[in-house]
């Protein structure tokens, strides 16, 4: 029986031999990230256990025809699948999402097309992921309070408390770390806009 602390690797492996277990074990363990992520997405329960389980009926397939080969990175193999199948669900329904009028509900305060917005969201996912990936290229001063910043919603003053230096010293970091990263924008020619 697998148990939690047996790694991805060893259960899709267990899994392609035969064992029925180290798939549920899978599935148990990442559901609620892969769920979360079609979810916040596409923001209906129906369509979402719908991709969820296509999700996982394209990952059984990939498995048992044996041309699985992201070895130890299980679940950002599943995500990518997830991804492509939400992607191909816009596709589908360019069009608007079917409600009906009620008391508590007016048509009217939804009469726009939302594709573009999902769309500039999946846009702006890949922005944020190019954008992660760019601060990794920052020497680890200023990363460091770039984070605490930007992604952990820190003030100058618990970032000068946090590392030992002082909100001047933190504030300069920031400003060379965002000077920094327009360089290395620039540098690479990279477009972070939709």
């Amino acid at each position: 029986m697998a148990d939690l602390h047996t790694p991805d690797a060893l259960l899709v492996k267990n899994y392609v031999e035969g064992s029925e277990a180290a798939l549920a074990t899978l599935i148990k363990r990442h559901e609620s990230k892969i769920y979360g992520f079609i979810y916040s997405k596409i923001a209906d329960r129906d369509i979402s256990n719908d991709i969820f389980q296509d999700t996982f009926i394209k990952v059984i397939k990939t498995l048992k025809s044996n041309s699985y080969n992201e070895e130890g990175k299980f679940l950002p193999w599943v995500m990518r699948i997830s991804h492509n199948l939400i992607v191909d669900h816009f596709r589908k329904t360019k069009k608007m999402p079917m409600h009906r009028e009620t008391e508590e509900f007016s048509i009217f305060s939804i009469m726009s097309d939302d594709t573009l917005t999902i769309e500039s969201k999946m846009i702006l996912d890949q922005v944020e992921l190019d954008l992660k990936k760019l601060i990794q290229e920052l020497p680890e001063d200023q990363k460091e309070v770039l984070v605490m910043r930007m992604y952990q919603d820190m003030s100058f003053k618990e970032i000068s408390e946090l590392t030992g230096v002082s909100i001047n010293t933190a504030l300069g970091r920031m400003r060379y770390a965002l000077m920094n990263l327009r360089k290395i924008i620039e540098k690479h020619q990279i477009i972070l806009t939709n």
